[in-house]
């Protein structure tokens, strides 16, 4: 078992075999906020889970769709479904620019 993997109870484990029919993606984001969370147990996140896996996951998100067309913002704002000048102001907030 790798360092920053964790061990799932028997019925976790048999409903992630289960869910076969989710996205590569959404399994990703699963395990990753399931890990998360089991690793600050109690601990309360003070900007709210939600506005934390947006702020990360966003940043690398707006990153890789830009790099994959060359650096064209607005090929990439369409592919992200968002007006360039949106993809602009993102990519501004998280230093992209």
């Amino acid at each position: 078992m790798s360092l920053n993997a964790v061990r799932l109870p028997a019925n976790e484990a048999v409903r992630e075999s289960a869910s076969s029919s989710q996205s590569a993606l959404s399994e990703c984001v699963s395990r990753t906020v399931r890990r998360y969370l089991a690793d600050i147990g109690d601990t309360s996140c003070d900007e709210g889970l939600h506005a934390l896996v947006i702020r990360e996951v966003e940043g690398p998100l707006l990153r890789e769709v830009l790099a994959f067309h060359d650096g064209n913002q607005s090929r990439a704002a369409a592919v992200l479904g968002i007006n360039r000048a949106t993809l602009r102001k993102k990519l501004a907030a998280h230093g992209l620019l």
